[in-house]
């Protein structure tokens, strides 16, 4: 396409040079694979489709095309600029009747949706609510009344007004995309879920928990029907803060401990990160920084940082979890045994062997006290004391700490196997 392009520009002449820069240029744009390349056609389209001032949908299109390209390349000053200019020049072309209506709609429709993109991108929300609103009107114009496309765009909409917490008006919206997309494709469609998970937050935001919380156990059964282990992770953690509004604490922890149970299963570490910090957090808030289920999904965290092959993470958070559960559970119990473990292979990891050894001893002396009942454990746990030892003989350790880490400053630690690393998915009773 390319080099046909190359050929023709030295034969047509230029207006011709600009319809097929337009194309080009709306083409690499869709596929959103070069930017920059498609900023050069849309350019040169510009420039040699209005050569003479005269308004037209062509003209129209090249500026839609100037302001969609620098959007994607993140200078929303320039693409504002340029969908201004297109917004107004539709209008001059629907008023004056130079284009047919039919012509200007999609145009008008691209220009409205890129406009609302932008200014949420700059942070204009409550403006570019009225941006959406108009791309929506031109939609429901042009789109069959019960098309999934028209459910996607409600839904869209409704999603705008909860980003801004005006959940009055989201709610129509996210009832009218639920309703087209249930007569559209049924019950278990994603596209269901999606709605039923949007109408969560939005009762959820209404301070109607009961409705938010029947609205996200609908969703999940579609999620977990079609396999989404991602989305039906961000459900669940919205249906543990539902359930805590609800006062219903035991269901709450119970569904975070799922969570953290759930991304070890998967086996899907960095992604499993962001969920657990946002179930500790959620703990932290509703139970207090000691509660013993906090530290359970720090003990989380600590191994899946250790397994991503951050030993200097992993320390820090089995260390939180250590401090927490030494605190609610007691030193002895077997989670905080388990901690301990974890941090001595953390250190372990990191080379700083007589730190490793320190808490391996600590680890040794607990599962004495658990008499006849632990020699297994404590037999296992001498085994690893044993081999920390003759490491630490076989290694200089004038390199490497012998202090142990500081506690992360903030709730969290800022930001390839190790399949010895419990992720204690059965302890505590665990986290009842």
């Amino acid at each position: 396409m390319l080099r046909a392009f190359k050929d023709m520009e030295a034969c047509f002449d230029e207006r011709d040079v600009g319809l097929a820069s337009l194309k080009i240029g709306l083409k690499l744009d869709q596929e959103g694979e070069d930017p920059e390349k498609a900023l050069s056609f849309a350019d040169k389209a510009l420039k040699a489709l209005d050569q003479d001032g005269k308004p037209s949908i062509l003209v129209a299109m090249a500026l839609q095309l100037m302001g969609s390209v620098n959007y994607s390349l993140k200078r929303f000053n320039d693409s504002l600029g340029y969908l201004n200019r297109a917004n107004k020049l539709l209008g001059r072309l629907e008023e004056e009747r130079v284009a047919s209506v039919e012509d200007i709609r999609p145009v008008m429709h691209a220009v409205q949706l890129e406009l609302g993109n932008v200014k949420t991108a700059m942070g204009r929300r409550e403006e570019a609510l009225g941006n959406l609103k108009k791309a929506l009107e031109i939609k429901e114009i042009t789109l069959e009344n019960d098309c999934k496309e028209l459910g996607v765009a409600y839904r869209d909409l409704a999603e705008a007004y909860a980003s801004v917490l005006n959940f009055k008006e989201a709610l129509p919206f996210g009832l009218k995309a639920l309703e087209i997309h249930r007569k559209e494709l049924g019950n278990n469609s994603v596209e269901v879920a999606h709605d039923r998970r949007i109408l969560g937050v939005i009762y959820t935001g209404m301070e109607e928990h009961e409705k938010a919380l029947e609205q996200n156990e609908l969703s999940q059964k579609i999620l977990k029907n079609w396999g989404l282990s991602s989305e039906l992770l961000r459900s669940e953690i919205d249906a543990a803060n539902m359930q805590i509004a609800l006062g219903k604490y035991d269901e709450a922890i119970n569904t975070l401990k799922g969570i953290v149970q759930q991304t070890d299963k998967d086996s899907e570490v960095p992604q499993a990160i962001p969920y657990l910090e946002s179930a500790a957090e959620i703990l932290k808030e509703s139970f207090g920084s000691k509660h013993f289920g906090v530290g359970y999904i720090y003990n989380n965290l600590g191994a899946a940082y250790l397994e991503l092959d951050r030993p200097q993470s992993a320390a820090q958070m089995f260390a939180v979890a250590k401090d927490i559960m030494d605190v609610s559970l007691g030193p002895h119990h077997v989670d905080s045994i388990e901690t301990c473990q974890n941090l001595s292979k953390a250190y372990s990891a990191m080379g700083s062997y007589p730190l490793a050894i320190e808490f391996q001893l600590r680890v040794v002396d607990a599962w004495e006290g658990h008499g006849a009942s632990a020699e297994d454990e404590l037999r296992e746990a001498q085994h690893i004391l044993e081999e920390l030892k003759t490491r630490a003989r076989c290694t200089s350790t004038n390199q490497f700490p012998t202090k142990a880490l500081p506690l992360p400053q903030h709730s969290l630690a800022s930001r390839n196997s190790h399949p010895n690393v419990s992720f204690n998915q059965n302890s505590a009773g665990s986290m009842r």
